[in-house]
């Protein structure tokens, strides 16, 4: 039997927040969180597989997206607005505490609900992007760069350079985003390639190139990418995309400076001592965990910290689903009991 996804609306002070709901009600809770360009749509994976196993699932369209509000500043983007409106989901859904798991943006978001909100989390659990207590920015990040992949005199800050092209050319990023929104999401929705290992991603090199889409100043006509995103799927994130444009999810790129603020602000000095799990993509060139150093301040400040491997890329949740399910599956079992429906 399929178990329904549906729509609602939750409104929490300022802010309207759209998500999708799998699952008897009073089951025990479990919060999806995506990331850039994505969409709630982002975790229909999980969402009924979850479900099925006896939770109540949760996938919100994160500000900026979708079909929850969208915000005129870049500052509005800032992680701390995202967690407030988490905190005020949780809140409207009649619940203390979830297990929260984020993918790509959504990662930090969920990393700074559990240092900031602990009390909250029942546990948490984070796709490709590993914890930084010190903040997610460029400037935590770039000492952890492989340097027998990108040496510094070629790739001064690594695979980032692409949130430094943000900064430096806001609207050109966005223009070539805009361009052709299409040809964008099928650009950037393919599977992972593991003849790409040892090899600098291309992120490394936006800038230098003069944008995401070089010259061209558009994404090329690529073919879609069927074993991440069906036609369907491709539809729904285009409609949104277009309807909305890139400033929002672009803004996410613009609040470095604001976030390492807050994470300075997280309880326990960022120490994270519930049950936490983070999936590493063996095939993720940009978020690089398996060879480089970056997956290793995670180490130093969980205490309860599970690890795997997901032979994919980036968009891992879409693209290895029964991997990703299982693997949160057995976590969620193994080290969160409490949290599985009795």
């Amino acid at each position: 039997m399929t178990i329904p996804v549906t729509d609602h609306i939750a409104r929490t002070g300022d802010h309207t927040n759209f998500y999708l709901s799998c699952g008897a009600a009073d089951a025990p809770l479990i919060i999806f969180v995506h990331g850039w360009p994505e969409l709630s749509i982002s975790w229909r994976h999980q969402l009924q597989c979850f479900a099925a196993l006896g939770f109540r699932c949760i996938a919100p369209d994160m500000r900026g997206y979708g079909r929850s509000d969208v915000y005129p500043r870049h500052e509005d983007y800032a992680l701390e607005n995202s967690v407030r409106d988490m905190i005020g989901l949780i809140d409207a859904l009649g619940r203390e505490r979830a297990v929260w798991v984020g993918h790509d943006w959504g990662s930090p978001v969920v990393w700074s609900l559990a240092s900031h909100h602990p009390d909250r989390c029942a546990g948490v659990a984070n796709l490709c992007v590993p914890y930084l207590a010190k903040g997610f920015a460029p400037v935590n990040f770039v000492p952890l760069v492989d340097r027998a992949v990108y040496p510094e005199a070629e790739y001064p800050v690594g695979q980032w350079d692409y949130m430094l092209f943000y900064e430096e050319n806001f609207d050109r990023a966005r223009a070539g985003f805009e361009a052709n929104v299409r040809n964008t999401v099928k650009t950037l929705f393919r599977k992972g390639n593991p003849a790409g290992k040892g090899k600098p991603s291309r992120t490394a090199s936006v800038r230098r190139n003069g944008g995401w889409f070089g010259a061209a100043g558009e994404a090329p006509d690529l073919p879609l990418d069927t074993e991440v995103v069906s036609e369907a799927d491709l539809s729904a994130y285009v409609a949104a995309l277009e309807r909305n444009g890139f400033f929002g999810p672009a803004s996410w790129y613009m609040n470095h400076s604001r976030n390492i603020a807050f994470a300075a602000q997280a309880r326990n000095d960022g120490k994270l001592e519930m049950p936490v799990l983070f999936l590493h993509g063996d095939y993720d060139y940009t978020c690089e965990t398996m060879l480089s150093r970056l997956a290793e301040p995670m180490r130093q400040d969980c205490t309860d910290l599970l690890e795997a491997v997901i032979p994919s890329g980036h968009w891992m949740a879409q693209e290895r689903p029964a991997a990703v399910n299982a693997a949160l599956a057995k976590w969620l079992a193994t080290k969160v009991p409490q949290a599985w429906p009795c």
